[in-house]
């Protein structure tokens, strides 16, 4: 990656957080931390990764991605915006009665999202099957799902695990965001599921660990998940809720809550002052 590929998906991330920021704010809901903390790995994916169509989001031999912890899907609405598959100013309409774009992805009303999710540990069961049924048509497609760190404590998530290893899903990435942080607090002392790596090398998949917000450690892990035969492939990547606004990061208390009017103020100021720089403005 050049140094200026890398200032450009930087650019994006920042973009996506602002999205978030301004679709939650507006809904007076929602959950932008767990969303800032994954901003990399869905613009990684939505600009360099996904083989996917905007203008044809059910083309039937396109990269598929489930977001299996659903409740972030401010940050997906923000890619996927930003990509182009509905207009950016509907990020606003975000819980709104009415509107398409709801709390949680919903795969009849939202151009580009791949499966309904949000009952935590349901996504990558669901991305199982999209893998065995890609097989099974002799397809080439990929699918990608990204959990949440607190949502491994789920044990349909490992049972989804068991399932991808015997059939040897080669064709699917199980990506953890492993910011630390859920409802509860420290995921260490609510329900601990550590080692992550080392329970899904157990469980049969290749696994790599990596810095999150780091674009260089997104595209090595990603292109080595298409070297692997035979197994499934996972990344647990280590990342900061609330990334990027200096009074969210690392608080729990921003999983599940929107800013006010002066929080808000700041969050956007901050962000803007980081766009700006990375613009070199």
């Amino acid at each position: 990656m050049t140094e200026q590929q890398r200032k450009e998906l930087q650019v994006l991330a920042c973009k996506v957080r602002m999205g978030i920021l301004q679709s939650t704010n507006a809904a007076k809901c929602g959950h932008p931390g767990g969303s800032m903390s994954a901003a990399e790995l869905f613009t990684y994916l939505y600009f360099r990764e996904l083989n996917v169509d905007p203008k044809n989001p059910k083309w039937e031999d396109r990269d598929r991605f489930v977001l299996s912890k659903g409740h972030t899907a401010p940050g997906l609405y923000s890619a996927l915006a930003l990509r182009g598959f509905f207009p950016w100013e509907d990020l606003t309409s975000l819980r709104k009665v009415g509107s398409y774009l709801q709390g949680h992805p919903n795969m009849h009303t939202v151009p580009g999202v791949d499966m309904s999710t949000g009952s935590l540990g349901q996504g990558i069961s669901c991305a199982c099957g999209m893998a065995l049924g890609g097989k099974a048509a002799g397809k080439d497609y990929r699918v990608y799902t990204l959990l949440g760190d607190g949502e491994i404590q789920e044990g349909q998530v490992w049972e989804a695990c068991m399932f991808a290893a015997h059939y040897k899903l080669d064709n699917l990435c199980v990506i953890v965001d492993n910011n630390g942080l859920q409802i509860d607090g420290n995921i260490a002392d609510v329900m601990s599921p550590y080692p992550i790596d080392s329970k899904l090398s157990a469980f049969g998949f290749a696994v790599t660990v990596i810095d999150g917000h780091d674009f260089d450690a997104i595209e090595a892990a990603l292109a080595k998940a298409k070297t692997v035969k035979g197994k499934p492939f996972a990344i647990v990547m280590r990342t900061v809720k609330g990334k990027d606004v200096s009074f969210m990061e690392n608080n729990a208390g921003w999983h599940g809550k929107a800013t006010n009017a002066a929080e808000f103020e700041q969050a956007m100021a901050e962000l803007t002052a980081k766009l700006s720089e990375l613009e070199g403005k």
